[in-house]
C-alpha cells in the first residue's frame, strides 16, 4: 500500500540532495579515479547513515524488526548495482557536461517502469505512462546539448560513449531501486521509514567493503587521495546519506516506477547546479526539456491520485 504523505516529499528532497551531491562528486572525480570517486559516497556516507538510523531509533523507540534472510541478498544486489551505476555516471561526465551526463542516466524512469512491471508486477495508471513519455522526451532534448538534430543525427548520438554509459547507468540505477524495494519488504515491521534506514545502513556498509576492497586491490595509490580529500568527500558522504535515506523511504512506501518518475525533478536541480555551481551555460533547449520533464512529473502525480 502506498503512503502518499511520506513518499512524495521524500522523493522531491531526494532529487535535490542527489543533484547537489552529484555536482560536488564531479569536482572530486577530477582528482580521483572513477572507483575512488565512487567510494567516497559510501565510505564517508557510512558514519552519517549510522547517525540517521541511531537518531531515528532514539526519536521513535519502535521494536526492531526481524528481517528475512533474503534481506541481505537484496541489499547486496541493490548495493552492487548502485556501485556500477555510479561508476558509469562518473564516466559519462568525462564524455559530456554534467547536465547531459545526468540526462542520459535519467532514462532510468522508463527502464525502471518496465523492469518493475516484469520483475515485481507493479502496474501504473495510463496517465503515469504518459508522464514517463513526456519526461523521456524532455530528457532526450536535454541530451542534445542545444544542438539541432534530425532523426539520423539523434540515432547516431545514441551510439556515442556518453549516451551508452549514461543509459547503462540508468539501467543499473533501476535495478538498484528494485533491489532496495525488495529488501525493505523483507525487513518486515510496520514502520517503512525504519525499514528504509536499516536497509540503507546495511547496504552502505556492504558497498564500502566491496568498493573499498576493490580499490585496495586494483588501485591502492588512490586510497591515500580518498582520505586527503576528506573535506570535499565528507560533503559527498553527508549528502549521499541524506539523499539515499529519502530515496529508500520512497521505495519502501510507493511503486519503484512512480518514485523514479517523480524523481526526474532532479533534472531541474541539476540544471541549477550545472549553471550556478559549475558555471555551465544553460541553453534554450534545456529550458524546454525542463518544462517537459516537469510536465511528466505532473502527469505521473495525476495518475497516482
Amino acid at each position: 500500500m502506498m503512503s502518499f504523505p511520506i513518499w512524495l516529499p521524500a522523493t522531491l528532497m531526494a532529487g535535490g540532495l542527489q543533484a547537489w551531491r552529484t555536482a560536488i562528486q564531479r569536482r572530486v572525480s577530477k582528482e580521483l579515479s572513477v572507483n575512488a570517486a565512487g567510494l567516497v559516497r559510501y565510505l564517508y556516507g557510512l558514519p552519517f547513515t549510522m547517525l540517521l538510523l541511531g537518531g531515528y531509533r532514539m526519536l521513535f523507540a519502535t521494536p526492531l524488526p526481524s528481517p528475512d534472510p533474503l534481506f541481505l541478498l537484496f541489499c547486496l544486489g541493490g548495493g552492487l548495482a548502485q556501485i556500477i551505476a555510479t561508476n558509469l555516471l562518473i564516466m559519462a561526465f568525462a564524455y559530456r557536461n554534467f547536465v547531459v551526463g545526468t540526462a542520459y542516466a535519467k532514462t532510468e524512469a522508463v527502464q525502471g517502469a518496465i523492469l518493475s512491471f516484469l520483475l515485481m508486477g507493479e502496474r501504473l495508471h495510463p496517465l503515469a505512462w504518459a508522464g514517463i513519455g513526456c519526461g523521456v522526451m524532455g530528457v532526450m532534448l536535454l541530451s542534445t546539448g542545444g544542438k539541432r538534430m534530425g532523426p539520423m543525427d539523434f540515432a547516431r548520438a545514441l551510439g556515442q560513449p556518453a549516451a551508452l554509459t549514461g543509459i547503462a547507468s540508468g539501467f543499473f540505477f533501476a535495478l538498484t531501486a528494485i533491489g532496495i524495494r525488495r529488501a525493505t519488504q523483507e525487513v518486515g515491521g510496520n514502520d517503512p521509514v525504519l525499514a528504509a534506514l536499516i536497509v540503507l545502513a546495511v547496504t552502505v556498509a556492504m558497498q564500502t567493503a566491496m568498493q573499498g576492497g576493490f580499490l585496495l586491490l586494483r588501485e591502492p595509490g588512490q586510497m591515500g587521495r580518498v582520505f586527503r580529500n576528506w573535506r570535499v568527500s565528507g560533503q559527498v558522504g553527508l549528502l549521499s546519506s541524506l539523499g539515499s535515506a529519502c530515496w529508500f523511504t520512497g521505495f519502501a512506501t510507493a511503486p519503484v516506477a512512480l518514485v523514479r518518475i517523480v524523481g526526474q525533478i532532479e533534472v531541474a536541480f541539476t540544471l541549477g547546479f550545472g549553471h550556478f555551481y559549475l558555471g555551465e551555460r544553460m541553453r534554450r533547449s534545456e529550458v524546454v526539456g525542463l518544462i517537459l520533464v516537469a510536465g511528466g512529473v505532473v502527469l505521473a502525480l495525476m495518475g497516482s491520485l
